[in-house]
């Protein structure tokens, strides 16, 4: 007869029964923890074998650390601190470069943008003013004139006398 094999077992299970017999689940979660170990011949494997493995890990020899090998790993940790600094320090112009790059190609594009702007603006100010400027040379002819009629009259004779001319 062959044993139940764990390997099936989703990894978060797995993780909820390291929890359970370490002590750190809630009494809801235990339960459910519980229902599954009675329920599945899998989730009992899965729990022997964890139990087995810490027992070894148990009985390993435990390994005293003197004082040399406490500074040489601190001192390992400052040498590769100070290489990290010493990377972030070299990166620094670099990005002070970049940044600068950057702010003067979006200084030259606001620029750009803001001369278009105005000139465009500027430029349909210029336009009316064009087009207004036959009537502001004769402002004060037109301001003698008090019926809008009369200019009618005056347009639909000169027009007349335009086509007489054509004609002959």
């Amino acid at each position: 007869m062959s044993q139940p094999s764990p390997e099936n077992l989703p990894p978060e299970l797995t993780d909820q029964l390291v929890s359970y017999l370490d002590g750190e689940l809630d009494a809801n979660q235990a339960r459910r923890v519980e229902e599954a170990l009675a329920a599945d011949p899998r989730v009992r494997q899965e729990v022997w074998q964890l139990e087995r493995s810490w027992q070894l890990l148990d009985e390993l020899p435990r390994t005293e650390v003197d004082e040399s090998f406490t500074r040489s790993t601190v001192e390992m940790i400052a040498l590769r601190a100070e290489e990290d600094l010493v990377a972030v320090q070299e990166q620094i112009p670099q990005r002070k470069k970049r940044f600068g790059m950057v702010a003067a190609i979006l200084l030259a594009v606001a620029a750009i943008a803001g001369f278009f702007t105005v000139n465009t603006i500027a430029r349909r100010a210029d336009e009316q003013l064009l087009s207004d400027l036959p009537i502001v040379e004769n402002l004060d002819q037109y301001r003698e004139i008090e019926d809008i009629e009369f200019l009618r009259t005056l347009q639909s004779r000169d027009f007349q006398a335009t086509e007489v001319k054509r004609d002959r």
